[in-house]
């Protein structure tokens, strides 16, 4: 099937249904499309998973079993090393382990940039 039969079969697209937070008689590219797009009341609600990862370890059954409450389980960072902070299993920041009204706490010292992989042909 050509490209120019495909395109005759898919049904217009009505953008006032679409978009109904928008006036369907402003052109695309207008300052309100503009003040919509940076409206991100939408979203800021949205509950995230925020996670610190201060070290890890890998131990077989028979040691974690053998965990009682005094046990130590050495980590494999060493002292001062910054700890990952995560949202959704996703690696954002790295910070230092502080203490903050005589809770833990982490202050961001570096964000990380996303490095995703080059698109495949």
């Amino acid at each position: 099937m050509s490209d120019e039969a495909e395109k005759e079969e898919l049904p217009e697209i009505d953008e006032s249904v679409v978009d109904e937070a928008g006036d369907p008689e402003e052109p695309a590219g207008s300052e309100g499309e503009i003040g919509r797009a940076s409206d991100l009341g939408l979203i800021m609600e949205v509950p995230l998973r925020l996670s610190v990862e201060i070290g890890s370890a890998r131990m077989p059954v028979r040691d974690v079993l053998a965990l009682a409450k005094g046990s130590i389980v050495e980590l494999d960072r060493m002292n001062g090393d910054p700890a990952d902070v995560y949202v959704n299993d996703r690696l954002i920041a790295r910070g230092e382990v502080t203490v903050q009204d005589e809770r833990v706490a982490v202050r961001v010292t570096e964000l990380v940039t996303a490095s995703y992989p080059a698109p495949t042909d």
